[in-house]
């Protein structure tokens, strides 16, 4: 009994360095794997030591306050299979020098009908998202930076964009030519096209 009692106790360091990695943000989930019961993890919400800002979406209160913290909140309410993409997933990779309208995520079709968010897009995709396309940049899943190029080029993107981070991503060893063609491999004509010409445009 004594050793099942131990194993559930809170673990505020563990619940701590997850938030760390995410802007002082954490989710209920991450909150139970640290041993915070449902009750447990109410109290401390209501004694102000944990703020809730969305159904299962929470954020130490004295953490600092981060300029990218509501991208986070954004991808964490819709986590574990949302990743940050398309413009915001470029700003995050400083591949563009556009300062997104909106936050971008993706998630599997078979989420569409989520709950808009106020300034965010959220794109789904019936391409399942494989490992190479994605990876963790601040503690943040977003979408690699050959499937974020492809991705940004697909959705209308501004074809000066999609060639300065092609340039951008192949200078700084990021990704490959090789890797950006196979990308682009299963999409249409038009940003099979615009991928060429950014992909000659990167080696000029």
């Amino acid at each position: 009994m004594t050793d099942t009692v131990a194993e559930r106790r809170p673990d505020f360091e563990a619940l701590f360095g997850t938030a760390t990695e995410q802007a002082g943000y954490f989710t209920a989930a991450q909150a139970r794997a640290a041993g915070y019961s449902w009750p447990l993890l109410s109290y401390h919400a209501k004694h102000g030591r944990f703020l809730r800002v969305a159904r299962g979406l929470y954020r130490l209160r004295d953490y600092p306050s981060s300029p990218r913290e509501e991208l986070i909140a954004a991808w964490l309410r819709l986590a574990p299979d949302a990743v940050v993409s398309h413009d915001s997933a470029l700003e995050l990779l400083d591949l563009s020098d556009v300062i997104p309208g909106s936050i971008h995520l993706t998630v599997p079709r078979a989420r569409r009908k989520l709950v808009r968010q106020h300034g965010v897009t959220t794109h789904t995709t019936t391409r399942p998202l494989a490992s190479g396309d994605v990876i963790t940049r601040d503690g943040v899943r977003l979408t690699a930076p050959a499937r974020t190029i492809v991705d940004v080029a697909e959705s209308g993107g501004a074809p000066e964009q999609v060639v300065r981070a092609t340039r951008e991503a192949i200078d700084r060893g990021l990704t490959t030519p090789a890797r950006i063609r196979a990308a682009a491999g299963s999409r249409g004509r038009r940003v099979k096209n615009l991928i060429q010409t950014a992909l000659s445009g990167a080696a000029s």
